[in-house]
């Protein structure tokens, strides 16, 4: 299929887009990496009367150490970030996840920003966001606000974002000598859609684990917060005991729907598999 006309413009700046998205009066859209966008375009899933292109905005591609967090811009590929040291050094759960973002094509167009504000249920990034605890800057017509990944997530692809405000950058808190970080996803093939997927963050004290954050994601509209398994393994040393009871708390943290991929049950016990595997992960040396 081909997209329906749409009327194409270039954002001259973070202010220029904001102006150009009023002026469309909520039919807009905000062209980056595209790897969705185009798809979505294609299919007529998303017919906007104008598309936005901020690829040309300066500032917005830039990986930098800031008040204890790694701020990422918006327009940063996925491929910049695969390969930046100091998102290995200090932001590791990004790390981990980038390489499983689809292919190295898709990896060299698509961005970080574009991850985060199309908010796919499937995708690698906003579980690892809401994992991490992490911010989002917003630039709108008020100003410049923060939003924290657990208020940025609304609903399927629905996020804090306004019709005229643009995704900026991400910040992620640094990495510390205590943190233990996780990630684990099941596909049928490496690049492809997760069946299940898993990103998780904690703190270790002394053997026990605390601040456990467990974000799963290709189980519900957004990512999901498995809370109860949270607790479960917080507290106490890491044993099969424990790793019994977190898997068994996620029959109250999650009831993934069926989809093309696997049915419900069979996605509830694949993020048991995942449980097991990333808290083990926790009990590695750093």
């Amino acid at each position: 299929m081909k997209p329906a006309p749409f009327a194409y413009a270039k954002a001259r700046s973070v202010e220029h887009a904001i102006e150009l998205l009023s002026d469309a009066d909520g039919d807009a859209r905000l062209l980056a990496g595209g790897q969705t966008l185009v798809a979505t375009l294609n299919m007529r899933l998303s017919q906007p009367r104008l598309l936005i292109d901020i690829n040309r905005i300066a500032g917005l591609d830039g990986i930098a150490l800031a008040d204890g967090a790694v701020e990422i811009g918006a327009l940063v590929r996925h491929a910049q970030a695969e390969r930046s040291e100091l998102i290995a050094q200090h932001a590791p759960l990004i790390a981990s996840a980038v390489p499983h973002i689809g292919h190295p094509a898709i990896r060299n167009r698509g961005t970080i920003g574009g991850s985060i504000a199309f908010a796919d249920p499937a995708a690698e990034l906003p579980a690892c966001l809401l994992a991490l605890g992490g911010d989002v800057a917003i630039t709108g017509p008020a100003g410049r606000r923060i939003v924290k990944a657990d208020d940025f997530f609304k609903g399927l692809c629905e996020t804090a974002l306004g019709p005229r405000d643009v995704l900026t950058a991400i910040r992620i808190p640094v990495n510390r000598p205590e943190t233990r970080i996780g990630f684990a996803e099941l596909a049928r093939r490496h690049g492809d859609y997760a069946i299940v997927g898993l990103a998780a963050c904690a703190r270790t004290d002394g053997e026990a684990l605390r601040d456990v954050r467990l974000a799963y994601f290709a189980v519900g509209a957004t990512p999901v917060r498995a809370r109860n398994a949270e607790a479960a393994l917080a507290g106490g040393a890491l044993d099969d005991d424990r790793f019994a009871a977190a898997v068994a708390a996620l029959s109250t943290d999650l009831d993934p729907p069926d989809d093309v991929q696997a049915t419900g049950p069979v996605k509830k016990h694949l993020a048991g598999v995942l449980l097991r595997r990333v808290a083990r992960q926790f009990m590695e040396p750093p």
